[in-house]
């Protein structure tokens, strides 16, 4: 019995057909079933029968050296395709039966053929983390790195990120960086061993936005959960609202900015639906400083002003997510007006804008100094305070000025 051998498994409860992979315990049967999804047994537990032998040549899908040259086309433009980690063009290695992220363009044509064609490309690798494990440093040489590539001749830069913190990261980039061409962050909620993986779709969207006309920091996702459109968001106005749906991502105050509709054939199109800033339009430029002892708290009934105080102390900003228009209640309004540090006040209602005009408490919060953060969202004011206070003249007058799109000049309660 050999990997790339064809078995039924059996175990106490359950049989399976499919590919024996390598196993990287011994302890375990690793097999690929019809249906794309890999699964592991005890191997105490089961008994394996070789239905088949040598139906998958697991030597000759791991050579490198079987890769074919990409040729370069002088009619077509050039996306960088630069990874941060996340599943999207992962695949197996079948030596090991573990997820790789080695990558270069061949290993993304790879693991999405459907690429071929559209672009020639460039792979670069600037980190290989979940994206949970996402730091200040890795934005900032993420920055630097598309600043880089777009130097080189980039005509567009698509960024694979893992989906759990894509936003937070899309927003820093698009605040430290000045780009004349899109930058269009992309991953998958679904690895790419499952039938019903995103990898595909979101990739070939991705690189269809990098060729567009709009040079923004995009994110580009699902649109829906069937497989024919892609939504194409500004990166300080998106925000992840469900844990494993395809469509997981959406744009908050406002419809899209665009989308790809998605043709198997390859008859993709953009279209964009709001105004944008245009290829060419911005000067290529980097601020890429940070400031890292920004807090966002987010108040509840009944939080102790303990809390708030050991989330100010040693901070050099502070980020609140407070109730309905902005508020806290009348202690942490005492804490607030002791502070000598920049307080921006949003909302966890997530739409709408930040009022404090309108009642006793939201003008007590005005009167001890905290800054309304109009319509943006709690993360992204994070991560633009974190910014303005290394870039800005002014931190606090930064804050109220829509800089990357992130405020926008009204709140509609229904679009």
């Amino acid at each position: 019995m050999n990997a790339g051998d064809r078995v039924r498994v059996d175990s106490a409860d359950q049989s399976y057909e499919g590919v024996l992979l390598p196993s990287s315990t011994p302890d375990h049967v690793v097999v690929k079933l019809d249906g794309g999804y890999n699964v592991g047994i005890d191997r105490d537990e089961a008994s394996v029968e070789v239905l088949e032998s040598d139906v998958y040549d697991v030597e000759s899908a791991q050579d490198e050296d079987s890769h074919s040259e990409i040729e370069f086309d002088e009619e077509l433009p050039t996306v960088s395709l630069i990874s941060t980690g996340g599943t999207i063009a992962s695949t197996v290695d079948y030596r090991t039966g573990a997820v790789t992220a080695q990558f270069d363009a061949e290993d993304v044509l790879r693991a999405v053929p459907d690429l071929a064609g559209m672009a020639n490309y460039r792979g670069r690798v600037v980190a290989n983390i979940l994206s949970e494990n996402m730091t200040t440093d890795v934005w900032q040489d993420l920055a630097r790195a598309v600043k880089a590539e777009i130097e080189a001749g980039a005509d567009g830069v698509v960024v694979m990120h893992g989906t759990d913190t894509m936003q937070f990261t899309a927003s820093a980039l698009a605040f430290m960086l000045d780009t004349p061409v899109p930058v269009v962050f992309t991953g998958s909620q679904r690895s790419a061993d499952r039938p019903s993986s995103d990898n595909v779709m979101n990739a070939v969207c991705a690189v269809e936005a990098a060729k567009s006309d709009c040079a923004e920091v995009l994110v580009c996702m699902h649109a829906d959960e069937s497989d024919d459109r892609c939504a194409l968001h500004r990166g300080t106005r998106v925000r992840k609202n469900h844990t494993s749906r395809r469509d997981a991502f959406e744009t908050v105050g406002a419809k899209p900015l665009g989308d790809v509709d998605y043709d198997t054939d390859g008859d993709n199109a953009v279209t964009f639906r709001r105004e944008y800033t245009e290829r060419g339009e911005a000067d290529l430029a980097l601020h890429d400083a940070l400031a890292t002892d920004v807090e966002l708290l987010k108040f509840t009934p009944g939080m102790d002003t303990e809390l708030l105080e050991t989330a100010a102390e040693g901070a050099e900003g502070l980020v609140l997510e407070g109730t309905g228009l902005g508020h806290v209640n009348t202690e942490w309004i005492s804490v607030l007006d002791d502070l000598d540090i920049p307080v921006v006040m949003t909302s966890q209602c997530l739409e709408g804008r930040v009022c404090d005009r309108v009642y006793d408490t939201g003008r007590d919060l005005l009167a001890a100094g905290v800054i309304e953060g109009e319509d943006m969202l709690p993360g992204t004011a994070k991560v633009k305070l974190m910014w303005a206070l290394e870039n800005a003249d002014d931190a606090a007058d930064a804050m109220s000025e829509p800089l990357a799109g992130e405020i926008q000049q009204r709140s509609t309660p229904w679009l």
